[in-house]
């Protein structure tokens, strides 16, 4: 019997942000992410392997991991401020697999 297995990622975008950026000192808005890595059977997602939180400046682009901890903090402050997180549900986008450049 043949089994397919592997991982799929999967990017949420929680909301946004206006931060001070660590990289380039600016004000700006910034993404605030959660990617899940989950285990796939028959290409069907079962269960998340690994879950990671991030925020981006749309500045510069800088890119920095959050614990846990700090991003249900910093989604908790947006709740309080009364300003719905990026619509009214989580943006889902997967991440594409690695694929193996076209020769033209």
């Amino acid at each position: 019997m043949l089994l397919i297995f592997g991982t799929r990622r999967y990017l949420h975008q929680l909301a946004m942000l206006t931060l001070l950026c660590a990289g380039c000192g600016n004000p700006a808005a910034h993404a605030l992410r959660k990617r899940v890595v989950k285990f796939t059977l028959f290409f069907v997602p079962l269960f998340p392997v690994s879950t990671t939180y991030s925020t981006q400046c749309t500045f510069c682009g800088v890119q920095h991991k959050l614990p846990k901890e700090q991003a249900e903090q910093l989604l908790a402050q947006i709740g309080a401020q009364g300003a719905a997180p990026q619509g009214s549900a989580p943006q889902t986008v997967p991440q594409p697999q690695e694929q193996n450049p076209q020769q033209g």
